[in-house]
């Protein structure tokens, strides 16, 4: 029950660092373009991407046990997780669409899913080398 209790408290921590850093990157991105495509949560998106990719081929996350270890708990599922903004990009697709800005909106969701899946390749690349 304890170890339990603690992993609750690691993502919990992870998660709120995670948030803030998301938050501090969409604000300082926001302030640098102003167009109607959401780079802000593009630039969340891709970055954790990577990141995830890259630490989960570093310390070997069996994908088949990825919530057993503190560390996991407090930077894959809570940092990163509160970091990354699947919601926030669903919702810009969303808004970009209602405004019909369709052509921007197509760009946005498909290009962030292909970014953030180049992403994560290169960071599990990355990572290979590295080990």
């Amino acid at each position: 029950m304890i170890e339990v209790l603690a992993t609750i408290i690691l993502v919990f921590l992870g998660g709120g660092i995670g948030s803030s850093l998301r938050w501090g990157v969409g604000k300082a991105v926001g302030k640098r373009y102003h167009g109607s495509f959401p780079w802000g949560n593009f630039a969340v998106n891709i970055t954790g991407s990577f990141l995830i990719g890259f630490l989960a081929t570093l310390f070997l996350i069996d994908w088949d046990n990825r919530y057993g270890t503190f560390m996991i708990a407090l930077v894959i599922t809570g940092l990163l997780g509160g970091y990354t903004t699947f919601s926030s990009y669903e919702l810009d697709t969303a808004k970009l669409i209602g405004k019909k800005k369709t052509g921007i909106a197509a760009t946005y969701w498909i290009g962030s899913v292909v970014a953030g899946l180049i992403a994560a390749l290169a960071g599990i690349f990355l990572a290979g080398v590295i080990r």
